[in-house]
This record gives C-alpha cells, sequence and structure tokens, in this order.
C-alpha cells in the first residue's frame, strides 16, 4: 500500500515537472487566440449565421402555436429551421464549428517554428510537454467560452421572443449540448495541432485541415452509402434482410467521421422524441409505449457517440503530443 502510494506520488510529481510552465503558456496562447483577426472574423460569421438561424426558429415556433401541441419549445430554438434558411441553430454549429478548431491549431507548432520563436520558448525553463499541453488547454478553454457564450447569447434571445424559459430538463440537455460542441470541436483542434507538428509548412497543415474536414463531414457518408450499396446490394425483389444488411452497414461506415457521431448525438439530445438511431421494423414497435425519452434515457442512447468523440479527440492529440516530443528542435 505504501509502495503504490509513493509510486502514485512519485509520477504526480514527475508530471508536474515535466508541465512546469503549463500556465504562463496557457495564458499566452489564449489571449494570442483572441486577439488574432482569423479567428475574430469566423466568430463573427458563427455567430451571425445562428443569430439568424435563430430569427428563423423563433418565427417558426411562434406562427405554430395554436395550430399543434408543442413539446419542448425552447429546444426547438436550436433545432428549427424555416423556408427562408434552411439551417437550424445546431446545423451552423456542427458545419462551421470544424473551421474554428482547424483555424486555431494548423499553426500551433509549425507557425512558432517559422517565426524562430519555438527554439527561443525552449531555451526558457519551459519543457516541450508544457508547450504542446499548453496550446491546446488554451484552445479547448476558447472553444468553451465561444460556444458557451453562443449558447447563453442564442438561449437570451430566445427567451425574449418566444416568452417561454426552458424546463430543467431543457436546461439540462443544453448544457450536455455545450459540453459534447466543445469535445467535438476540441477534436478538429487536436487534428489541426497534429498537422502542425507533422508538416513544416503552414499552408500544407492547413489545406491538410480542411481537406480532413471535407472528407470527413461531406464525403464519409457518400463513400459509406457506396461501399454499403456495393457490398449489398438492393433491388425491388431484394429480403427484408438484405436491404437491412445494406441500412446497418452503411450506418456503421459513416459512424467512423466524428462529424456523424456528433450529428446524431446532438440530434438525439434536443430532440426528446428521437427514440432510436438505427432502421427499425414495424414489428419492433408494437408495444412501445409513446412519449419523449428522459435526458437520461438520451445519453443512454447516445453514450457510445461520446465514448468515441471523446477517444477520437484524446488520440489526436496524443499522437501529435509523441510526435513533437520526438521531434528535433534546432535553433
Amino acid at each position: 500500500m505504501n509502495s503504490l502510494f509513493e509510486r502514485f506520488t512519485f509520477n504526480l510529481k514527475t508530471v508536474s515537472e515535466a508541465n512546469r510552465g503549463l500556465l504562463a503558456v496557457t495564458r499566452k496562447e489564449m489571449a494570442d487566440h483572441l486577439s488574432q483577426k482569423r479567428f475574430f472574423i469566423l466568430a463573427l460569421l458563427i455567430t451571425v449565421a445562428c443569430l439568424a438561424s435563430l430569427y428563423v426558429a423563433a418565427s417558426t415556433i411562434r406562427s405554430s402555436v395554436g395550430e399543434n401541441q408543442i413539446d419542448f419549445v425552447f429546444l426547438r430554438l436550436f433545432t428549427t429551421s424555416g423556408d427562408t434558411l434552411p439551417f437550424s441553430f445546431i446545423s451552423f454549429v456542427s458545419f462551421l464549428g470544424p473551421l474554428v478548431g482547424i483555424t486555431m491549431g494548423f499553426d500551433a507548432i509549425n507557425g512558432e517554428r517559422d517565426r524562430g520563436t519555438l527554439s527561443r520558448v525552449l531555451s526558457q525553463p519551459i519543457y516541450r510537454d508544457a508547450v504542446i499541453n499548453g496550446k491546446f488547454a488554451a484552445g479547448v478553454a476558447v472553444l468553451a467560452l465561444v460556444i458557451f457564450g453562443l449558447v447563453a447569447l442564442v438561449a437570451g434571445l430566445g427567451l425574449v421572443l418566444i416568452g417561454i424559459p426552458p424546463t430543467v430538463e431543457e436546461a439540462l440537455r443544453i448544457v450536455v449540448y455545450m459540453l459534447l460542441s466543445v469535445v467535438y470541436i476540441a477534436f478538429w483542434l487536436a487534428l489541426s495541432i497534429l498537422f502542425s507538428v507533422l508538416f513544416r509548412q503552414t499552408s500544407t497543415s492547413a489545406l491538410a485541415g480542411v481537406a480532413a474536414w471535407l472528407f470527413l463531414a461531406i464525403f464519409a457518408g457518400l463513400l459509406a452509402g457506396m461501399v454499403a450499396e456495393g457490398i449489398y446490394p438492393v433491388t425491388e425483389s431484394s429480403s427484408t434482410q438484405q436491404v437491412l444488411a445494406q441500412a446497418h452497414l452503411q450506418q456503421a461506415l459513416a459512424r467512423i467521421s466524428p462529424s456523424t457521431l456528433y450529428d446524431e448525438a446532438i440530434t438525439t439530445l434536443l430532440d426528446p422524441g428521437v427514440r432510436t438511431l438505427g432502421p427499425v421494423l414495424l414489428e419492433q414497435t408494437v408495444g412501445a409505449v409513446k412519449g419523449p425519452l428522459t435526458i437520461g434515457q438520451s445519453l443512454l442512447l447516445i453514450w457510445p457517440h461520446l465514448v468515441g468523440l471523446a477517444a477520437a479527440t484524446l488520440i489526436c492529440f496524443a499522437f501529435a503530443y509523441t510526435v513533437f516530443m520526438r521531434q528535433e528542435i534546432r535553433a
């Protein structure tokens, strides 16, 4: 027992020693992010787009009042789109959020190397661990600031527009949505930091980040459908098992992309009426109790998605950390 405690204390002391200067690097990186014009322009673009989606959603909700019974009205501010703007708030965050992560990390290491400041920083009593950990921690902190601020702004304006406050369950779902969005965009931040470690040129790492975003957000779903169609071709005479096999394979392949995991997770989280994420036969719905899921049931449904997104983020950053620690840095 004493041996385990001594080993834990030694490891904790080693980690603490290796991250000496972490707080200074994090503060400096946060100040750099918040003062960059490119970050300000992109954040402003997302804010304007989300406010436009809020206005359309509020107008749609107000026009629907009295026609149908609407449940979870406050959550619909984030999920409703309209004829004039066919994108909801969560659609904008899902599509443009990765660009924020890529913008913040594509020159994290190679930009410092090009300016000659990396070797100067490492000549100070600061270990490499603190440099890359501080850059990632600062990025995640700024992302959390942006997401929480944006959602708070939209929720406050939405409350004024529709005049209906959120219930406790709606508020909890929104909090989980914000945390999930931070993890999702942190994945793109970790991926862009990885590219900045692997590639010497900042333009190459930026191009690699955008290419990865286009592939995972758009083309991965199309390729999954093509592969599933090739393995399990479906015709008019195909059996139910063949159709289900193609649908299951397509869904499994599409879920390799973090974008698919995030889209499915937030749709389930912000729409309590979603009860399943896969194809369902009519016979499987017999006896099912009609009604929305509780937040606990929704979290159980998307738990694999949450674990997958967190694992993908940690794997990308761990790879970047390992490569950076092994690189030679010359003055």
